[in-house]
């Protein structure tokens, strides 16, 4: 099987999975549930997910499913997809367009393309290690500015405490030009398109960072865990320009 067949039937996957959420986009009467992680859940992440599965399952029985709302499927099969119908769910129902869906095609364990589709914003960028596109055209990170004037994303600053080393955070912050908050997967997608220079997160799930890893590296950017070790097995995220990475990676593990 061709990765341009598995391509085609990705974005069938993330339109499908679209028509789905975008029904309950924008509904203050969204009922919002809460996980025994603490995480918060509605029927959109769950029926973006269901149709997914289905799709796999008729078009692909014998592949295996990693999923954020349902268990595992068959995850030793040689090739296995990771979903996240949507990935910023306190994004989804605060009524915010930032929320995107996730999803990759891993082959022997290895991600071999990665789909983030942004429903609200149609968005929609697929890489495969080697190429990243949004909606058809193909984009590259923006060479690497000086630290002192790179642009610093992360998705939630309160977590950095939590998991990852505070001050040498802030340190990196102190060091960089500008940071905000615009992260979950719209800060990877920022920074594939060439908007920003730095996006990390300091704890992450295997549906949150697989689909990363095709879609940076694709747009010629490097992608590893807070310590430098492979993204794809890691829990955490670092994602820049290779000339930036390296000092990310010393400002927060001096």
């Amino acid at each position: 099987m061709s990765i341009k067949h598995f391509k085609s039937f990705a974005e069938k996957l993330a339109m499908e999975s679209q028509k789905v959420i975008l029904s309950y986009y924008d509904k203050p009467s969204l009922e919002v549930e809460t996980k025994s992680n603490d995480t918060p859940v509605t029927r959109a992440d769950r029926d973006g997910e269901e149709i997914m599965r289905e799709m796999i399952a008729k078009e692909f029985p014998d592949h295996g499913i990693i999923g954020e709302e349902f268990p595992d499927l068959n995850t030793e099969a040689e090739y296995v997809w990771a979903l996240d119908p949507i990935d910023g769910t306190i994004t989804f129902t605060s009524g915010t367009p930032l929320f995107g869906t996730l999803i990759c095609l891993s082959h022997h364990g290895e991600p071999i393309l990665g789909v983030l589709n942004l429903p609200a914003l149609n968005k929609l960028c697929i890489g495969d290690n080697e190429t990243t596109t949004v909606n058809g055209k193909v984009v590259r990170m923006r060479p690497a500015p000086p630290l002192e004037k790179a642009l610093l994303l992360t998705t939630d600053i309160e977590n950095i405490a939590k998991f990852q080393d505070k001050e040498r955070f802030e340190t990196l912050v102190d060091k960089t030009g500008l940071m905000r908050t615009w992260g979950d997967c719209y800060g990877y997608y920022l920074l594939a398109g060439g908007w920003a220079d730095i996006m990390l997160d300091p704890i992450m799930n295997p549906w949150d960072i697989l689909a990363l890893f095709p879609l940076i590296r694709g747009a010629g950017g490097i992608i590893t865990d807070w310590q430098g070790n492979p993204a794809a097995t890691g829990e955490s995220c670092i994602a820049a320009q290779p000339e930036l990475h390296e000092q990310v990676l010393k400002i927060l593990n001096a």
